[in-house]
């Protein structure tokens, strides 16, 4: 039998608080179109004063008013581009009780969609409740969702672009999924992996004391680690956000099997970060500028979320320039200028990985922080990952030497463990007592060596 999950129970003082929103928005939509359309040459009385009861509390929203220190008009652009996600016929109900007969209203802005059918809100919907028919407060109000705005920036809340040639305030108002998340359930929610997002959210059961590297390799993991926990110190209360950027980028480089992604998901466990692996098959296109808008979704999504982002195999995305001989290799290069300044201004920690250096193009190396080699384990960790490698419900042949394994074979830890994981199946299928036999190893071995068109 399935279990459902019992739905989250919201404060009540949360859906309050929107409550108490909107209904301050249909105020301020009714006192509009009462002084445009029917003022009769009488002089419009002044905007309905806000309570601000949505500010008591510690809501979502009003946490995020505050801290983003918004004033009344910009909070009311935000219940704007939020009231459809909360109440579907919102506008069309608001409207329509001041103006019940149909027609055409350019001013008032809004569009329809595709699946839903209710009016929604466009830069023109924002400027007529604020500024009616005011040409110098339209003007002066264009700037709440102009692309300096802070909200805009942060892609917070922002218009869409429009079609070409119609103008600017035509476009869509929208805000952020995210945010619709956080004020409606009270949280942030994980972004779903799609061409929009073309990330998977990582984690790992393992510990720190699984992960088996030399020591200078651990000393630097431990001081991006240090970074990580300590960034804001440094960054806000140190004062030295004006000298340093806000970001950090890493690079990870070595064998593959030798613990970069599992590193990478070991700092967001112990950090309280969520790490995300991109798929660099979902953001390459053959298509001239696809590449560049599927990266500024990926960072638009995650600017000021704090979280990690790991491209593992960066060379496909950030490998070397090439000398200009066609138009494929001027657009080749425009992408990876692009993405050295994405990665440039992203304000968490952007961790690439590659199995050499030199693949990565100098541009991104002179601007790493830290710069990390994953080398292949000595014999003495090898030692170590074939000791902890084996489950205790199992035993060994007294046949299987594990030092010899160590000395004769060069494996990575990757490697080790699916052995490891070949040798226990074969252990279940005979039944009985699991005993990992010499043979099973020897070729579990010649496997992982096949891989690589190795012979033992």
């Amino acid at each position: 039998m399935t279990t459902l999950l019992a739905p989250r129970t919201l404060p009540a003082a949360n859906t309050r608080g929107l409550e108490q929103a909107l209904d301050y928005l249909a105020r301020v939509i009714q006192w509009r179109i009462e002084a445009t359309f029917h003022r009769n040459g009488t002089a419009p009385p002044p905007m309905p004063h806000p309570s601000n009861a949505w500010l008591e509390g510690d809501t979502p929203l009003a946490q995020f008013i505050r801290q983003q220190e918004l004033d009344n008009f910009a909070q009311i652009a935000l219940f704007i581009a939020l009231a459809p996600h909360l109440q579907p016929d919102f506008f069309d109900r608001t409207i329509t009780a001041q103006l019940p007969q149909a027609g055409d209203y350019p001013q008032i802005g809004g569009w329809r969609g595709k699946s839903h059918r209710g009016f929604l809100p466009t830069g023109e919907t924002v400027l007529f409740i604020l500024a009616g028919d005011d040409f110098g407060d339209r003007l002066r109000l264009q700037q709440l969702l102009g692309s300096d705005s802070r909200l805009a920036r942060d892609r917070i809340l922002y218009l869409d672009l429009p079609a070409e040639g119609e103008p600017l305030m035509s476009g869509k108002l929208a805000i952020a999924p995210d945010y619709i998340d956080l004020f409606t359930q009270g949280q942030f929610s994980q972004p779903q992996f799609s061409t929009r997002f073309p990330a998977r959210h990582i984690t790992t059961e393992m510990d720190w004391d699984d992960l088996v590297l030399n020591a200078q390799t651990l000393q630097q993991i431990r001081d991006l680690e240090a970074w990580i926990a300590h960034s804001p110190t440094l960054l806000h209360e140190w004062g030295m956000k004006k000298t340093l950027k806000l970001g950090y980028r890493a690079l990870f480089y070595g064998p593959p099997g030798t613990g970069k992604t599992l590193t990478a998901s070991l700092l967001g466990k112990y950090t309280g970060k969520e790490v995300y692996l991109v798929d660099l098959s979902m953001v390459v296109s053959k298509y001239i500028g696809e590449t560049e808008t599927n990266l500024s979704n990926l960072f638009a999504r995650a600017e000021g979320r704090d979280w990690i982002l790991f491209f593992d195999e960066a060379d496909a995305l950030f490998g070397k320039r090439t000398n200009v001989r066609d138009a494929h290799d001027k657009y080749a290069n425009q992408e990876v200028s692009y993405l050295l300044q994405r990665v440039e201004n992203y304000d968490g920690l952007v961790i690439l990985a590659s199995n050499f250096k030199s693949n990565i193009d100098e541009a991104f190396v002179r601007r790493f922080q830290s710069i990390i080699h994953f080398p292949m384990p000595s014999l003495k960790e090898r030692s170590q990952l074939w000791g902890q490698g084996f489950p205790k419900q199992v035993e060994l042949d007294e046949t299987v030497d594990l030092q010899t394994l160590s000395t004769q074979y060069e494996l990575t830890g990757a490697d080790i463990t699916n052995v490891v994981q070949y040798c226990c199946l074969k252990a279940l299928q005979r039944g009985g007592k699991a005993v990992i036999q010499q043979n099973d190893i020897t070729q579990a071995i010649k496997r992982e060596f096949s891989k690589v068109g190795k012979i033992v």
